[in-house]
């Protein structure tokens, strides 16, 4: 079987937890030509703002640090301009649905999310919303932040809505982690209540051990076709393994969950392409990463 491509990224220029590579219109206008290039025909603004910080110079946000440039806009006129399809992220308030107030997020994020269409709506590129809230289980009242901010994305602008929720894996989480089964029972809860208010679920993959991939991705799978979701993959192109916040990844591993997710997901997606693969990147490691990449798909001329 052929293995699927990386067709879409995330775009991470609130930079929670990796770090600013200072990009301004020409590098993000030479980033994209890449992605043209290459076979990337989406990019996700992972999230449009968290706490203070904003990548919107928005009016309805309280506290914000200041927004010096519309990243967004920026982000959208080159979609515009390079055929991309661009899904928008939603806010994270950082404070109100880990205090289990889930109505204040969905508070904070209506206004927002009405500026949104109000600033950007008009943008050929503006193909979809993204639901920043990530969980691995059903906890912190993630199915009334699904249903309430999905499905006033929707009635906004009437776009597919896409998550990237994780595994609750002991990769990451030790002794917290569930078995498989455990996992599939939580997010079988989830897809039945939430139906309709996202269209695509993308799963992290790099929060349980590697063994377990194959057979989460297929048990996820199977729960897309049972509730009607589309099931994609976000393929973590950074590595967890190592003792520091986060290099890019070994190819060889990047190699084992690209051939795992290409056998359930119709389409794979990656965080991110900017820090941890493109030729452009901060990290030395991400140019050589590219180059295994391309040399295994075969893409030439870049």
């Amino acid at each position: 079987m052929q293995s699927l491509r990386i067709t879409g990224t995330f775009l991470d220029e609130i930079t929670h937890d990796i770090p600013s590579q200072n990009w301004g219109r020409a590098e993000w206008d030479r980033e994209f030509a890449l992605y043209k290039k290459i076979g990337l025909d989406t990019v996700i603004i992972i999230r449009a703002g968290y706490r203070n910080k904003c990548i919107v110079p928005s009016k309805t946000i309280p506290d914000l640090l200041p927004v010096y440039e519309d990243l967004a806009e920026t982000f959208f006129d080159l979609a515009d301009q390079h055929g991309l399809n661009l899904y928008f992220g939603t806010y994270d308030s950082g404070r109100h649905w880990v205090r289990r107030t889930w109505w204040k997020e969905v508070e904070v994020n209506k206004p927002f999310l009405e500026e949104v269409v109000e600033r950007y709506g008009h943008h050929p590129s503006f193909k979809g919303w993204y639901l920043c809230h990530e969980t691995g289980k059903n906890d912190m009242h993630i199915v009334e932040l699904f249903n309430h901010i999905g499905r006033f994305c929707k009635s906004l602008k009437d776009l597919p809505v896409l998550i990237s929720p994780y595994p609750q894996g002991a990769k990451q989480l030790g002794e917290a982690g569930f078995t498989l089964d455990e996992s599939f029972d939580h997010w079988n809860r989830i897809f039945e209540e939430t139906k309709g208010a996202f269209d695509i679920c993308a799963f992290q993959d790099g929060q349980v051990h590697y063994q377990e991939l194959p057979a989460f991705i297929e048990g996820i799978g199977e729960l897309g076709k049972r509730h009607g979701v589309t099931i994609w993959s976000n393929l973590e192109t950074f590595d967890r393994d190592m003792p520091i916040k986060f290099p890019p990844a070994d190819w060889r591993y990047l190699r084992f969950k690209i051939e795992a997710a290409s056998r359930v997901a119709e389409k794979i997606i990656t965080f991110e392409f900017p820090h941890f693969v493109s030729p452009h990147s901060c990290y030395p490691a991400a140019q050589n990463l590219f180059r295994r990449y391309a040399e295994h798909f075969g893409i030439e001329g870049v």
